[in-house]
């Protein structure tokens, strides 16, 4: 059974966005996004792996493969070209979210966008909160 590569680990994540998060903005829309999120949801913000802030916790098993893992609910990452934003799940609900969302890229597990002024942070709530009930209701 493979596993998954990237876990929960105990490092200090406001240590992690003041040494990776490359500009002063990234750094700003990155405390703002640990905020809106812990506040939306109560979860605790914690590093997966190098790179990731996480909140919440849920265990798959891959319909494709044999890979199996824990991963964060919703999570985030200040990367060099943009914002990696964990918070998308394929509902018809987030899909009609998205029209409303701002200014994004999105691939199949996640939307990317530049600085948190891009897109309406109201709309993300309500992407945040989606994503989590389609998690709970396919993993629990």
């Amino acid at each position: 059974m493979a596993e998954i590569k990237t876990k929960q680990t105990d490092a200090d994540v406001s240590e992690f966005i003041q040494t990776f998060a490359d500009t002063d903005q990234k750094r700003k829309d990155s405390f703002e996004l640990v905020k809106i999120i812990q506040d939306l949801t109560s979860f605790e913000p914690k590093m997966w792996g190098p790179s990731i802030i996480g909140f919440g916790i849920y265990h798959y098993k891959s319909d494709r493969s044999k890979q199996e893992g824990d991963w964060p609910l919703v999570g985030f990452s200040p990367r060099k070209a943009a914002f990696s934003l964990y918070v998308y799940y394929g509902s018809e609900i987030n899909e009609k979210l998205l029209e409303k969302l701002g200014k994004f890229k999105k691939s199949k597990g996640c939307i990317y966008i530049k600085k948190l002024s891009d897109i309406d942070v109201e709309v993300l709530k309500a992407m945040i909160s989606e994503t989590i009930i389609q998690i709970q209701l396919k993993w629990n």
